[in-house]
């Protein structure tokens, strides 16, 4: 008998412990998670089907290092893998740069703004000051 109250009052303490938990969304609006690199991925697929511009590239590069007398015939994972050997750390932040929102950019701006003049503006209030809005 004193198991099964023991028991009974064990599950009401679990069921107010999840029921205090909160609900709906677990993260922040805003919040990335860092990105972590899985080791054990083998295959990339690189999908061109909507860039057209990107894809004649790709095409142009191909017919150009194939144009040869010798040798076996070259492949994009070739070219692929001799074209990222040479990228550099300035090509990377430009990559980076290409890869921010419009929203993202002005965000930054914003925080750099705040780190440089020690203010701490929202959004509008640094808009209003770089749009020179009265």
């Amino acid at each position: 008998m004193l198991g099964q109250i023991k028991k009974i009052e064990e599950e009401e303490v679990n069921k107010e412990s999840v029921s205090k938990e909160k609900r709906g969304r677990h993260r922040q609006k805003n919040y990335r998670a860092d990105y972590v690199v899985n080791r054990s991925q083998t295959k990339f697929v690189v999908d061109l089907s909507g860039e057209t511009s990107a894809l004649e590239l790709v095409f142009k590069l191909l017919s150009d290092a194939n144009q040869k007398s010798y040798g076996r015939e070259i492949t994009f994972k070739e070219l692929a893998i001799y074209a990222m050997e040479r990228l550099s750390s300035k090509d990377v932040e430009k990559i980076q740069e290409g890869s921010l929102s419009e929203m993202e950019k002005v965000e930054r701006a914003l925080n750099e703004y705040n780190q440089k003049n020690g203010t701490t503006f929202s959004l509008g209030e640094f808009l209003v000051k770089k749009l020179n809005i009265n």
